[in-house]
């Protein structure tokens, strides 16, 4: 059984509930994503709900998520610290600080506390249906063994594979291409 069969209240309705509506993913993509595309998986529980892809040479958490009633617990750090213990280079998206919303704050220092760091060379900027861009910034573990440049390689990957995926099916367009949404700045 696929885990998108658990019912109304499913991890998808509590992801799209928590993240901006531009940064989530139709719900028939993270579908297909989930039941067939090989490195994407998705791990949910009352505490938690995590979806991410594991290359052979990193891993991109797309959605991360903590239940507001166990946060403060550690139980976001105990996700990351599985995620290290794999060895390899993590990647995911954060948007940028907004003094008006203080959890994106709040987003930033669990990270920095858990070791990510932000790449300070990736600009990372998508638009949505209606030509709106946005901007999200690249955060990466560990921050003192990857160099960006390869973090930029990777992201591209996650362009092309993730987010990508069957896109011209929900979106009918890509919605990142990793040239137009990414870009090395010095």
């Amino acid at each position: 059984m696929s885990i998108l069969d658990k019912g109304p209240a499913d991890w998808y309705e509590k992801l799209s509930n928590y993240f901006p509506e531009h940064e989530m993913k139709h719900p028939g993509q993270m579908r297909d994503l989930e039941q067939h595309h090989e490195a994407y998986r998705v791990y949910h529980s009352d505490d938690v709900v995590v979806s991410y892809a594991e290359f052979p040479d990193f891993v991109f958490i797309d959605y991360l998520l903590v239940n507001p009633n166990t946060r403060g617990r550690g139980v976001g750090s105990k996700v990351l610290d599985r995620f290290k213990r794999k060895g390899k280079p993590i990647i995911l998206e954060v948007e940028p600080p907004d003094t008006e919303d203080r959890d994106t704050v709040k987003r930033i220092r669990f990270y920095e506390r858990n070791g990510f760091k932000r790449a300070e060379h990736i600009e990372y900027t998508r638009s949505d249906d209606d030509g709106t861009s946005h901007t999200m910034d690249v955060y990466y573990w560990p921050a003192d063994e990857v160099s960006e440049r390869k973090i930029l390689e990777q992201m591209a990957t996650v362009c092309r594979e993730i987010h990508n995926f069957r896109a011209l099916k929900y979106y009918g367009r890509l919605v990142a291409d990793p040239d137009e949404t990414l870009a090395w700045v010095e």
